[in-house]
């Protein structure tokens, strides 16, 4: 490798979510720019389970080694888990504990790297950063619109927040979408003076004072929000995406995809919550009478129902085999073998939101499974759980119209099987979801132009790129 070739670190917090993003992120600068790139991702067993599959494969398409992953060591955070305690409370924990490691592993490299590149959940480790010398960037694996909302927040008047709150207004953001309260945040209705509020606010100032952000969106899908932040000019913003996993071949070809290679083209809706999100059980029995009654085909990745938190599996290791699906309503795998497939907790995703059997994606709405169906060219049904799923629901559906939404009654916050039953047609077959399948086509022709060469995502990747070199020549230089 050449010596001005630029080091990049980046840091993977826990969740699928964040990984995924990070991990091909660091592919993309070692096939685009040829960067020794080393990710940093705290262990867990979804970050082992990622890491593993992604060393199994080639770094860069002529098989330089320049891409290495470092484990950090498993921090336990047990002593804060208990009732009232968030999955993001303790992803933020764990984050927080993993910064001495990282700064040993740092100060251990002969190579020290010339940026580093964080998620949300990272902030912490930016000091070590300032250390070593190094750029520092945040990476935002979700839409521009989230991460406008959020960098606006700490300057947006108390009493417009408490009108959001307490009175349900739309929340203004500068220069994009209006923030309805039914798409609203769980942290913007806390207490001010909550310290999970404050960090909160704390986290999004120490953003506005990085060298850059990383978006996973580009400029043909988000225009509006995309130039409030540019026009707003707090820090520079790198619309890089969409960064997604390859289609690789699966060790369940035989149950899955041979079951999808049979059914007629865009003829099966595929129904997935995510690798962490769950329904309640009176959801989950709506959910199985909804596609039963729709008479359409459906590929569906089901795990035990849960009462308490709809991420329950967020942080826990879900492609175990769950073979008695007891919680499903009697009679059911009986009545819809002809037309249905239930997969026990996981599915090669990628791989079947590519497949041309699939015509429609019942889904929780995480940026993920948003920009694979788009890029895939599915069009979806919105059904968000928790964090900023809402706002990406809104998104799809009323800016993107690349969905329809999935709305609870107002009496027991339920999606009923009616309901399912009308949306799962109108994707896959009713006259008057032919907006959304056409539009969905376009996005996908968009997203393939932003990553081609000469595209938006292309060329901002390299903008980010000649920062790094600059920045790397003014070191070698001892400027």
């Amino acid at each position: 490798m050449e010596a001005t070739k630029p080091h990049i670190a980046l840091l993977a917090s826990p969740g699928m979510g964040h990984l995924i993003p990070v991990l091909e992120l660091a592919k993309r600068l070692v096939s685009h720019q040829s960067f020794k790139v080393t990710v940093f991702v705290v262990a867990t067993d979804h970050a082992s389970i990622v890491s593993s599959q992604l060393l199994q494969s080639p770094a860069s398409p002529d098989g330089d080694d320049l891409l290495e992953i470092v484990l950090l060591p498993l921090i336990d955070v047990s002593d804060i888990i208990g009732p009232g305690v968030s999955f993001i409370q303790q992803i933020e924990a764990t984050m927080l504990r993993s910064v001495p490691f990282f700064r040993t592993e740092i100060s251990k490299m002969e190579s020290r790297p010339t940026a580093l590149v964080v998620d949300w959940f990272g902030t912490d480790v930016l000091e070590v950063a300032d250390e070593f010398n190094m750029l520092k960037f945040i990476f935002i694996t979700s839409n521009a619109w989230f991460f406008a909302f959020a960098l606006y927040t700490p300057e947006i008047d108390r009493k417009e927040i408490d009108e959001h709150a307490k009175n349900q207004k739309p929340l203004k953001i500068p220069g994009c979408r209006p923030l309805n309260f039914e798409d609203t945040t769980e942290f913007l209705l806390m207490d001010p003076n909550d310290p999970t509020y404050q960090r909160h606010i704390g986290v999004i100032i120490k953003m506005s004072l990085t060298d850059g952000i990383l978006v996973n969106t580009w400029d043909e899908l988000e225009p509006t929000s995309l130039k409030a932040l540019r026009d707003a000019r707090k820090v520079p913003i790198y619309p890089i995406g969409p960064l997604i996993r390859p289609i690789e071949k699966s060790v369940l070809r035989s149950e899955i995809i041979d079951w999808l290679d049979k059914q007629p083209e865009e003829s099966v809706i595929y129904v997935s919550f995510g690798s962490g999100g769950t329904l309640s059980a009176q959801e989950v029995i709506e959910l199985a009478w909804g596609l039963e009654l729709s008479q359409q085909r459906f590929l569906w990745v089901v795990r035990p129902p849960t009462e308490k938190d709809a991420a329950g599996a967020f942080l826990t290791l879900t492609n175990g085999c769950d073979c008695n699906p007891d919680y499903l309503p009697d009679g059911f795998l009986a009545r819809t073998h002809d037309r249905g497939l239930v997969v026990p907790m996981w599915a090669p995703q990628v791989e079947v939101l590519s497949h041309p059997s699939i015509g429609g994606f019942l889904t929780h709405c995480g940026w993920n499974s948003t920009i694979e169906s788009i890029t895939n060219g599915v069009p979806m049904i919105a059904w968000p759980l928790y964090a900023e799923q809402k706002m990406n629901a809104c998104l799809l559906t009323e800016d993107i119209g690349a969905s329809i939404r999935a709305t609870p009654m107002e009496s027991n916050g339920m999606v009923t099987r009616g309901d399912i039953r009308s949306m799962v047609r109108k994707i896959l077959v009713d006259h008057e979801g032919r907006n959304i399948r056409a539009r969905i086509k376009e996005l996908k022709n968009s997203a393939a132009k932003a990553l081609a060469e000469g595209g938006s995502s292309y060329n901002v990747l390299f903008q980010f790129a000649e920062i790094c070199i600059q920045h790397l020549s003014t070191k070698a230089f001892g400027a």
